[in-house]
């Protein structure tokens, strides 16, 4: 088993700005999948997920119909970690909040990419919504510290 990371240090790398994937319950069709697309996301440590999506797309549909949802954050960099959430949508924002929408841009780009990235799209504001979700179960994992226990492995190898 993998291990997973301590409650501070798993909030902490959610914390950080990292590219989330979305997943959701998606019933359209017998055959299909969950939905899983890559999200900005915002949270701070003892708070809740927020993502901002269209009001219209069929991300925000089908997170209206299931009421929850996954989050998974990684590090694809050495040593591999990992940090996945899932719990109930616990308030949609209609429209979203500015400042929300400020946050994120500023989260994910620099100062000045997050300006300009906010004046070329703010109509958006109109037809944006976004989601909160308080983290029910979680799972992560460090490959760094399962990895550690190989180190070395090598050495006793060649010694023979």
């Amino acid at each position: 088993m993998l291990p997973a990371m301590p409650h501070d240090a798993r909030e902490r790398f959610l914390a950080e700005p990292r590219i989330g994937v979305l997943g959701v319950t998606d019933p359209r069709g017998g055959d299909r999948a969950p939905l899983v697309v890559p999200v900005w996301y915002g949270y701070e440590p003892g708070g809740e997920i927020v993502v901002e999506t269209g009001r219209e797309t069929i991300k925000a549909q089908l997170l209206r119909a299931a009421g929850r949802f996954s989050l998974c954050a990684q590090d694809e960099k050495r040593p591999y970690r990992f940090v996945s959430v899932e719990g109930a949508v616990t308030a949609i924002e209609d429209p979203v909040d500015p400042a929300v929408r400020e946050a994120l841009a500023h989260r994910y780009l620099d100062p000045q990419e997050a300006r300009d990235y906010l004046a070329g799209t703010a109509d958006q504001l109109k037809d944006d919504i976004a989601f909160r979700m308080r983290p029910q179960r979680w799972r992560s994992a460090d490959f760094g510290a399962f990895a550690a226990g190989f180190e070395g492995a090598d050495a006793g190898a060649d010694a023979g």
